[in-house]
């Protein structure tokens, strides 16, 4: 035997020997923490209280740790020569504004248990509300419980994760710059997208919360579905297992329309996208490269002017990070005022007036009208310029938002990032527009269309829908995936019907009727819909309601704010896809209870006087007013001739005797 051989035969066994074993039945290691706790603040807190948003977590989980090596990257290079992969086409709820976020189902578990998800490209973590949490606030849905599912595996604890104090489960924990936070436990189980989606379900790590605190704890969704880099990432889960390729897309709906549509997976791209590269490997913390998602915007044009800045401003920190869980854009200190006196120069007819919170001090417009097709004739149209020139035009509802305290004003979405160098571009900037997160090519794809219709114009490659997982008959209608979700949100108001009086609906309910009141129990039920619907309480009216037995239908009607004469087509269109999906939950004292019957009715005809009553109003002042000064004239004019004609008494005028003259 040679020594080449020799050697060769050494270098064999020593590579066979050394090489950790792996077993094919344990689930996949993830390490969630990272334990550099340097906070990231890329958001600053929003202005008005109707600026909800996602913040960036402060600590992503360390490269050093990441299971996505480059033998990972090697296997993702041999994917890409695959001819058909499976994509998950899925719909998504709410509306940024009004909401804060946008939403889509997940289903996890056997038999699946549904979730209403915030979708986030700024979260690394995937997280529900487990049912053993002891901190968690009322969410949309019940929460996610271990012990029905069949198919639910715990992530042992290992030297790759962060284990809880008796060293069994993985756990993780995620910190919010706005100082929210969520932490639990990390498990395995079977996820399902819906059966309209060609993806059929797959196994999958998420989080069990345990404990959450501050907007976490308080919102009406139930968690988070983390769309960043990361290995806890639902996309990269998918993405190592090679059931899709490595990209995704986002669709949100445009201002006062809400809705959208989400892909996990390839698309064929239409040919009018434009392109921005987006690094990977952009350093975020000082062991970490980013998880989020950037692009290079190198120029800002308004009404076809490109701003005096040098494209180094949008480069600073972080550089520009897109991310779909912050609800409007960030720029550095003088990128935000040359934007702002830029789009003030432009605008024309229109006069300033304060911003709906008097706590903040924002820039807002009025005279526009109501109608957003129409904006642009008094707004500016924007151009994003990326690194080879493409150009992204933004329509004003890109940069603008409605205000909430007066009809036919708008105020600019566009703040500055306080102290802050990193421009940040949340979902206002892509309203009705398709955005492809091509991670496989590093780049960003931009396409402007209707994201209400985004399916008929778009194709998205696929083979035939599967089936979602075995359901379960003695779980409820909420537990589990319904037998056709839709595509997209179902079109509940018809396009032309643009001014709703008001809603009425029936709620079926099981009460107890040895209780003496049960009319004040029906009533307390007023609150409970207010707060399932996100309305008021003073727009939660009841109208009837008949009974048998146990069993009592009652009749309620939603009507718009006290300020308002009709409910806004974003607002109705929210209440009415609750109702008609029973996406409300009520106390066990209510029993089983169900929503049905629900109906639109236009605004109340208002007579001419209705419809006037401020133009007669001050008609009639104005009226009272001349008739007053005329008044007030006469009296004074009279006054004055009367003074004029005054005669003196004769004690007034005294004359000096005189002596009589002899005749």
């Amino acid at each position: 035997m040679s020594p080449f051989t020799l050697l060769l035969l050494i270098f064999t066994f020593s590579s066979l020997f050394n090489h950790p074993p792996v077993s094919s039945s344990s689930p996949p290691y993830f390490s969630p923490v990272n334990h550099d706790p340097t906070p990231i603040i890329l958001r600053p807190s929003p202005a008005g209280n109707n600026r909800h948003t996602m913040f960036l977590p402060l600590f992503p989980s360390p490269l050093n740790s990441s299971r996505i090596s480059a033998d990972s990257k090697s296997r993702r290079q041999l994917q890409k020569s695959d001819t058909h992969r499976s994509n998950a086409r899925m719909a998504l709820h709410d509306d940024l504004l009004l909401n804060g976020y946008y939403t889509t189902r997940l289903w996890i578990g056997s038999p699946p248990q549904r979730f209403a998800l915030i979708v986030d490209t700024g979260s690394t973590v995937t997280y529900v509300p487990c049912s053993t949490c002891e901190q968690c606030g009322k969410h949309q849905d019940p929460r996610f419980d271990p012990e029905l599912s069949d198919t639910y595996k715990p992530v042992k604890c290992n030297i790759d994760c962060t284990c809880d104090n008796n060293r069994e489960q993985c756990i993780y924990e995620r910190q919010y710059a706005e100082m929210s936070s969520s932490s639990g436990v990390l498990g395995d189980d079977i996820v399902s997208f819906g059966n309209q989606s060609d993806l059929p379900p797959q196994r999958a790590v998420f989080g069990c919360e345990n404990r959450e605190t501050g907007d976490l704890y308080s919102q009406h969704a139930d968690g988070i579905m983390g769309l960043g880099r990361g290995d806890l990432s639902i996309v990269d889960q998918l993405v190592e297992s090679g059931v899709i390729s490595d990209s995704f897309s986002l669709c949100y709906g445009g201002m006062d329309v809400g809705g959208g549509a989400m892909v996990l997976g390839g698309i064929s791209p239409p040919k009018e996208m434009v392109y921005s590269h987006s690094d990977p490997l952009r350093r975020f913390s000082r062991d970490g490269n980013s998880p989020y998602y950037n692009i290079e915007l190198k120029e800002l044009h308004v009404a076809g002017k490109r701003l005096p800045l040098s494209s180094s401003v949008f480069d600073g920190k972080h550089g520009t990070v897109l991310d779909s869980g912050t609800t409007y854009a960030y720029l550095p200190e003088a990128a935000f005022l040359a934007f702002k006196d830029a789009v003030m120069k432009e605008v024309v007819g229109l006069h300033q007036i304060k911003g709906p919170d008097p706590s903040y001090n924002d820039i807002c417009f009025a005279g526009a009208g109501s109608d957003v097709s129409q904006l642009s004739k008094t707004f500016p149209t924007v151009e994003m310029v990326f690194g080879k020139g493409q150009k992204l035009s933004l329509s004003p509802e890109n940069y603008l938002f409605r205000h909430a305290k007066v009809s036919g004003a708008y105020c600019l979405g566009v703040f500055q990032n306080s102290n802050d160098p990193t421009t940040l571009l949340g979902g206002i900037i892509v309203r009705n527009t398709f955005v492809m997160y091509d991670r496989e090519h590093e780049k960003i794809g931009f396409w402007k269309t209707n994201c209400s219709h985004v399916w008929e114009t778009l194709h998205v490659s696929g083979a035939a829908p599967q089936a979602s997982p075995p359901s379960d008959e003695s779980k409820t209608s909420s537990d589990i995936s319904p037998s056709l979700p839709p595509m997209m949100p179902p079109q509940y108001i018809l396009p032309g019907e643009t001014e709703i009086g008001s809603i009425t609906f029936y709620l079926s309910v099981s009460l107890n009727d040895t209780d003496d009141d049960v009319k004040s129990q029906i009533t307390e039920l007023a609150p409970l819909i207010a707060q399932e619907l996100h309305v008021n309480s003073s727009q939660v009216h009841l109208l009837n309601y008949t009974s048998e037995g146990n069993d009592y239908v009652t009749e309620w009607s939603i009507t718009p704010p006290n300020s308002a004469y009709f409910i806004s087509k974003a607002n109705a269109s929210n209440i009415i896809s609750r109702i008609a999906e029973n996406d409300i939950h009520l106390p066990e004292s209510y029993g089983k209870y169900q929503l049905s019957n629900w109906q639109i009715h236009p605004p109340t005809k208002r007579s001419w006087w209705q419809k006037s009553y401020l133009v007669a109003a001050v008609a009639s002042m104005l009226a009272l007013l001349v008739a007053l000064s005329g008044v007030g004239i006469w009296w004074f004019l009279r006054r004055k001739q009367q003074s004029s004609l005054q005669y003196k008494p004769v004690d007034s005028m005294v004359v000096p005797e005189q002596e009589l003259q002899p005749l």
